[in-house]
């Protein structure tokens, strides 16, 4: 019999270090993840059970001003946080991370913890189960492009709760339309 996996699932988003034009990435700079929205979901009760933010120090990069007008995260708010290594190592011990399934918005969250682990020289975090909702979403709503979480969210009749863009309110919002979705299978 295989590992057995946990009934509650991660819903997760990440915030990242970003440019845009005319800022232009330094050379010398990476792409961080600067923030983790974690709202645990149990799936048999199909409640958010907390929801949490982890704040990471980037390293490598610094938060460009795009970056705090998109997410109103600064500099001095990211310093504040703890190192990626720390953050990873959270993930496994406080939220089981490598026996629950990872749920998240598209496949970028993903990625970038991929990338992150790579650049760090840290083991990733999560185990085998990734959930990409954007695409599910897609495909169950007969849509035929993946939305953003704003208009999947208009699409249910859902408000976008909180700041758009920033981890723990994203992560919020999308294990509403997770929640949402699992609710339809079950009638």
């Amino acid at each position: 019999m295989g590992k057995s996996f946990d009934r509650k699932v991660l819903v997760i988003d990440v915030e990242s270090t970003c440019w845009e034009p005319p800022e232009i990435q330094p050379i010398d700079e990476i792409s961080e993840i600067i923030e983790i929205g974690i709202s645990v979901v149990d799936i048999d009760d199909l409640q958010i059970l907390c929801s949490e933010t982890i704040l990471i120090k980037p390293q490598k990069s610094k938060v460009s001003n795009f970056c705090t007008r998109l997410t109103t995260l600064t500099q001095e708010i990211v310093d504040q946080g703890v190192p990626f290594q720390e953050a990873m190592n959270l993930l496994k011990t406080k939220y089981n991370s490598g026996n629950r399934t990872f749920v998240s918005w598209g496949d970028y969250d993903r990625k970038m913890f991929e990338r992150n682990c790579a650049d760090y020289g840290v083991r990733y975090p999560f185990g085998p189960r990734h959930l990409n909702l954007k695409n599910i979403f897609t495909l169950l709503h007969g849509l035929d492009r993946e939305p953003g979480l704003n208009k999947a969210l208009t699409h249910l009749d859902m408000k976008l709760e909180g700041t758009h863009h920033r981890g723990i309110d994203d992560a919020r919002n999308i294990a509403k339309i997770f929640i949402h979705t699992l609710q339809k299978f079950r009638r």
